[in-house]
């Protein structure tokens, strides 16, 4: 992985571009002195001193004491785990005191970006109680296949329909051809999100929770499986 790549994600946990670099220059070198970090870096020594403050202050280095003061980076999966913990505690508390969000309406959302509607899907995932019913392309299941398992687990009920092999076991599984960037997803009955879904694209899914629209969608993957069992049937004989 480039190093650019690994300071985006440092600065995702609260950090700023030069306290990432300080930061992955520790990890590289071991502990230094704020003259060191800066010779090591090119960043100037005043922001060096600025970056390992800051670094201090979030968590990510220890400083030392001495004459000459030098910083100790923390590893980073201990960092990683400080931090989930500490968003852990932060939810907790607002789901405890925010007031409850208004009850949803049988509207419907559009969600954009590949990113908002990976997120939504996770989401839908990790809320159902009773089934799930998947259709998008073998690519796309295999980023769910943590939250599919956990519903496995759950003895939660899982449908997939895709065009490729899984190996994901207690699942119902269809081989089916898939559009391209197609998706469908139903969780407990509820709820729907369809649309199209895939990188570097500017796709749109619908979600809603509106009965008549869940129902027929339902429906259609119900007869799309009794096509596929048919042909199937067909197909062995």
């Amino acid at each position: 992985m480039e190093t650019n790549q690994i300071t985006e994600m440092l600065m995702a946990f609260g950090l700023t571009r030069q306290e990432a670099t300080v930061y992955y220059a520790l990890v590289q070198n071991g502990t230094m002195s704020g003259y060191e970090v800066a010779k090591q870096t090119g960043i100037s020594r005043s922001n060096a001193y600025n970056a390992l403050a800051g670094l201090v202050d979030k968590g990510f280095s220890y400083a030392g004491d001495g004459s000459v003061k030098k910083y100790m980076p923390l590893d980073v999966a201990e960092i990683c785990d400080n931090k989930m913990q500490s968003l852990l505690n932060i939810k907790n508390m607002l789901v405890e005191n925010m007031p409850k969000v208004a009850k949803e309406t049988e509207g419907y959302l559009t969600i954009c970006g590949y990113k908002n509607i990976e997120d939504k899907i996770r989401h839908m995932l990790l809320e159902s109680m009773q089934r799930v019913y998947l259709e998008m392309d073998i690519a796309y299941i295999t980023r769910f296949e943590n939250e599919l398992i956990t519903l496995r687990d759950n003895n939660i009920k899982v449908v997939i329909l895709t065009n490729g092999k899984t190996k994901l076991s207690g699942a119902k599984i269809y081989q089916t051809d898939i559009k391209q960037n197609q998706i469908g997803v139903i969780t407990d009955s509820s709820h729907v999100l369809t649309g199209e879904f895939g990188k570097g694209q500017n796709n749109c899914c619908l979600f809603t929770g509106q009965k008549n629209f869940v129902q027929i969608f339902k429906d259609s993957l119900k007869n799309e499986i009794k096509l596929i069992e048919i042909l199937k049937v067909k197909g062995e004989k």
